[in-house]
């Protein structure tokens, strides 16, 4: 094998890209983000699971941009909400909304909800697709936790620092990327997907 092939990470959210990338980082992989292609197109995240808007991205961005493309949808789920914010949870607060708008909206919603009905997870679904728009490649995974009464901790992104990991009593915010990368669900999703990875690589299958 004379260079690595090229997998491109199909999201526009940086911090989650660089996340991924390190997540990755055992495959032998060229990996690229959207940014690195000037006429990379936004997809429509219209599915009603988190698998389906991961197969929407993976399959729409690998077919205009002839690479193929590994995508990921990720959300949070909130028991006491009747599972919302869910696959709205990047948009939960509106069409611009920001992590601070989102965290105080999920503070707003659940209110004087008592600890232990502020049970929640994190669900993040991995699909990879050829150049073609076949799919070649899938995981999930998720990770259990509760929604503090307040922001704690600067690292991460999202709603990281109100996801309290209830055996660290500590938010991801709090705990930081090392611990992260080894509780969190794209953690445990990327590692099922990079056997399937390896396996794509070895078998000359993965590549341009």
């Amino acid at each position: 094998m004379s260079s690595k092939p090229l997998l491109v990470l199909g999201t526009a959210n940086r911090k989650k890209g660089l996340e991924l990338a390190k997540l990755l980082s055992p495959v032998w992989l060229n990996l690229r983000m959207l940014a690195d292609f000037p006429d990379a197109k936004s997809v429509v995240e219209r599915g009603e699971s988190f698998a389906a808007n991961a197969a929407l991205k993976a399959v729409g961005h690998a077919r205009h941009l002839g690479h193929w493309v590994l995508a990921e949808d990720s959300g949070l789920v909130v028991d006491a909400l009747d599972g919302a914010p869910g696959v709205l949870s990047a948009r939960y607060s509106g069409t611009q909304a920001t992590d601070e708008s989102n965290n105080r909206l999920l503070l707003e919603q659940l209110g004087d909800t008592p600890a232990e009905r502020r049970t929640a997870r994190f669900v993040c679904h991995i699909t990879v697709s050829d150049q073609s728009g076949a799919i070649r490649a899938e995981s999930e995974a998720s990770c259990r936790g509760r929604i503090l009464f307040e922001l704690k901790g600067t690292h991460g992104f999202g709603y990281d620092p109100l996801f309290e990991i209830v055996e660290y009593h500590r938010s991801f915010g709090q705990l930081g990327p090392l611990v992260k990368s080894a509780l969190s669900h794209r953690a445990k999703a990327a590692c099922r997907i990079v056997p399937q990875l390896v396996e794509l690589v070895e078998s000359g299958e993965l590549g341009d």
